[in-house]
């Protein structure tokens, strides 16, 4: 039998636990966790992973509830280091071109098609800037973000759309040096009180007629990381390519 080694059994336990948090929004019971994983474990180990990763700061659990989810930190690990690859399906990536392909001829058309295409792949506000375009700022979805913040934070909603609404703030984000392709801010990584509980994924974009600029998705910490990377590498392609 392969061993494990403890950072590895610790890892494997928080993207468990990060995954189905996304998918769910609900704390992930050791139970759950002991029937996803994919060797033999005692209940024992898994618990005491779990408190080990509270204590590293990944994890944090309700009052009310044995099972765990992630902190912020939580999710800076995983985008970090434990996020794998994954592509949009076929249909998805026809659907995207076929839209493109439908005759959006004005710099504010194509603008507001992406925003869209964006939106609905990622369930996520999303945010497009044209760099040097007094117009070149549009954003869409904040019905998504609403939704995933909840009924009982319609404060919070109306302070991210303030901010959105500024633009200064959130040009001054979008527009920090990338690294990479994709850069992802998370909670109070945007330096922006508005977004302090939520994610930012930024990413380049270049077109063959000339402009540049930035798409960004703006969701909840718990959005899913893997499908928002994926909607902004594919977008950015096809921007290269088809505008």
């Amino acid at each position: 039998m392969v061993r494990v080694d403890p950072r590895q059994r610790k890892d494997i336990v928080l993207s468990i636990v990060v995954k189905q948090y996304i998918s769910t929004v609900e704390p992930v019971s050791s139970a759950f966790i002991a029937d996803q994983y994919s060797q033999d474990i005692s209940s024992a180990t898994i618990r005491n992973i779990l408190a080990e990763l509270e204590d590293d700061g990944f994890l944090t659990h309700p009052h009310t509830s044995a099972g765990r989810m992630p902190t912020q930190r939580g999710y800076r690990y995983y985008v970090d280091f434990l996020m794998q690859e994954i592509h949009l399906l076929e249909g998805e990536r026809q659907r995207i071109q076929r839209e493109y392909e439908a005759g959006v001829r004005e710099l504010e058309g194509w603008i507001e098609k992406t925003t869209e295409i964006v939106s609905d792949l990622t369930h996520c506000a999303s945010i497009i800037t044209i760099d040097g375009a007094p117009r070149g700022f549009m954003f869409r979805g904040m019905n998504y973000l609403a939704e995933s913040v909840g009924i009982d934070s319609l404060k919070r909603v109306a302070e991210i759309l303030k901010a959105l609404e500024e633009k200064e703030r959130i040009l001054e984000v979008l527009h920090r040096d990338l690294d990479r392709r994709i850069k992802i801010y998370i909670g109070q990584e945007t330096a922006c009180d508005a977004f302090s509980d939520c994610a930012l994924a930024v990413s380049r974009f270049e077109t063959r007629r000339g402009p540049t600029g930035r798409i960004a998705v703006l969701g909840p910490t718990r959005m899913d990381y893997q499908r928002v990377v994926s909607a902004l590498e594919y977008v950015s392609e096809v921007l290269h390519e088809m505008v």
